[in-house]
């Protein structure tokens, strides 16, 4: 499952790892967030160094759909509900200063992009409620949206009965953009170290994160990892983690020229290609939807043909040639988790919690780092930056994590369940399929993927949760908080540092 956007591109090529090197900063993660927050720190003449587990845009930001927008869905709408208008309008500021500045290094850097109309809309009438809500939303914290009927919505093929549409977004390719970024750290001195796993950070006798090959330190670390990797202020119980799906397709016949986002289930996010904002003549058209808790869905493989069955039903022609999926961390109370970490004595920083809405989200999150970073005194940052910096957490917010919570116990609960109705010895699952069995008390993952079975131990290192077999990426998911494996358990993301252990096949094998 590739994205379009990694097609035929060679990621750029870091420099060697120098175990014991120091720097002024350290950045864990180099996709918008990491990368953005290394270029302004390096503008500002720091050393910076950072260190990816796998390449550049290795995970979000090469897997979303590449909209940068400040109508964001049903955001605002979900933000206002919960908080005041002021706290709402600096999140929209703040979006406001990260779009500009990704903008105006896409036009330093030469990267093009496309102007679009973005439109939050209703599918069917019983929609149209939550397209008001955007709209006053929106229009409460200074953006200029408009209301549309269905008449003035001729663009649109699909089902639309109305929508709130924001002019002149944007539409980018993010790995093109992450990639013109980590070229500028290089080129103007600063230090890119990829496939490089940072296992531990320590403050104390002296900031330094911890690698396989070695430790490398600073006086200032940054996690920029999607979700914080070495969490030391329980984060995994504050947000929820989403999987969404994406499918490009070559159309014939005409496609939107706007973007689209359905405020309704199904979930459904339209967004036209062109030469100016992907890869030209390879598709012109991506199609996404269909999220859902991490490790909790009958089948992801059938959110994606759902997807592409939708696609052809008001696209009749559509070819596909890319399918791909994204992880995303949404907040409980809504807003982004940008700072220091607790208990990281103000050498470690973090951000994460954007909810889908990245592009503009982690441009703004570097320029609040890179502040803090500096020493800016609260007097000469931004308004919008003080107002989210002190906030604070509302009842409504910990009503939701109480939600959440319930829903991982109960998740948790029924994996141990599940495991224990299917004792080993099992079925050999046929190619691309597993099972979590029972052997002797313990949860083990068997599946089938490119002709090879294997059994890897199906309890996440972080916590002990059940994984869940993911049939369309043929990976190991969990329900509770959302780290992910390949089927031979080597780790893909998530809170969890560790790979699962392989297991023999069969018992005593």
């Amino acid at each position: 499952m590739k994205p379009l956007w990694k097609l035929d591109r060679t990621p750029p090529i870091g420099t060697p790892f120098d175990p014991g090197a120091r720097h002024d900063v350290i950045i864990v993660g180099a996709g918008l967030t990491g990368l953005t927050t290394a270029v302004m720190l390096t503008r500002a003449g720091l050393d910076v160094a950072v260190i990816e587990a796998g390449e550049v845009a290795e995970l979000a930001t090469g897997g979303n759909t590449g909209k940068l927008t400040l109508l964001q869905g049903k955001r605002l709408a979900e933000i206002r509900r919960h908080h005041s208008a002021s706290l709402l309008q600096a999140y929209v500021e703040a979006n406001r200063e990260g779009m500009d500045w990704l903008v105006g290094f896409a036009d330093h850097a030469g990267v093009s992009y496309e102007r679009r109309t973005d439109h939050s809309y209703a599918q069917d009438p019983s929609g149209l409620d939550s397209v008001r809500e955007v709209h006053e939303a929106a229009s409460e914290a200074g953006l200029q949206t408009r209301m549309l009927t269905r008449a003035e919505l001729d663009e649109a093929a699909f089902p639309v009965v109305g929508a709130t549409a924001l002019d002149d977004q944007v539409t980018i390719d993010p790995a093109l953009m992450a990639q013109a970024l980590a070229e500028e750290l290089l080129a103007t001195g600063g230090t890119l170290h990829t496939g490089v796993r940072v296992t531990a950070t320590h403050v104390l006798p002296e900031p330094r994160v911890e690698t396989p090959v070695g430790p490398m330190f600073a006086e200032h670390i940054v996690i920029a990892t999607g979700y914080p990797i070495l969490d030391r202020g329980l984060y995994f119980t504050k947000m929820r983690a989403f999987r969404s799906y994406c499918v490009s397709f070559r159309v014939s016949g005409e496609v939107p020229e706007s973007t689209f986002i359905s405020l309704d289930s199904p979930s459904r996010s339209i967004r036209p290609v062109s030469p100016a904002d992907g890869p030209g003549g390879t598709a012109q058209l991506i199609v996404g939807g269909n999220g859902h808790p991490v490790g909790r869905s009958d089948s992801e493989a059938a959110a994606v043909d759902d997807l592409i069955a939708w696609t052809r039903e008001y696209f009749p022609d559509a070819e596909e040639t890319h399918r791909w999926s994204a992880q995303d961390y949404e907040s409980h109370n809504q807003i982004p988790f940008v700072g220091a970490m607790p208990r990281g004595l103000g050498s470690i920083r973090f951000a994460t919690g954007y909810a889908k809405w990245g592009l503009s989200n982690a441009p703004a999150a570097a320029l609040r780092l890179t502040a803090e970073i500096l020493g800016a005194s609260w007097h000469d940052r931004p308004s919008w930056m003080v107002k989210l910096g002190t906030r604070l957490t509302v009842p409504a917010d910990l009503a939701r994590g109480a939600a959440e919570g319930a829903k991982v116990a109960a998740a948790a609960t029924s994996g141990w369940v599940e495991a224990e109705r299917n004792p080993v010895p099992v079925p050999k699952p046929a190619e691309g399929e597993g099972v979590v069995a029972n052997r002797s008390g313990r949860p083990v993952g068997i599946s089938t993927v490119d002709g090879v079975t294997r059994a890897v131990s199906a309890v996440c290192p972080h916590l002990g949760g059940v994984l869940a077999w993911n049939d369309e990426e043929c990976t190991w998911d969990c329900p509770l908080h959302a780290s992910r494996f390949e089927a031979d358990g080597t780790r893909i993301e998530g809170p969890a540092l560790q790979d699962l252990k392989p297991l023999p096949r069969k018992s005593g094998g």
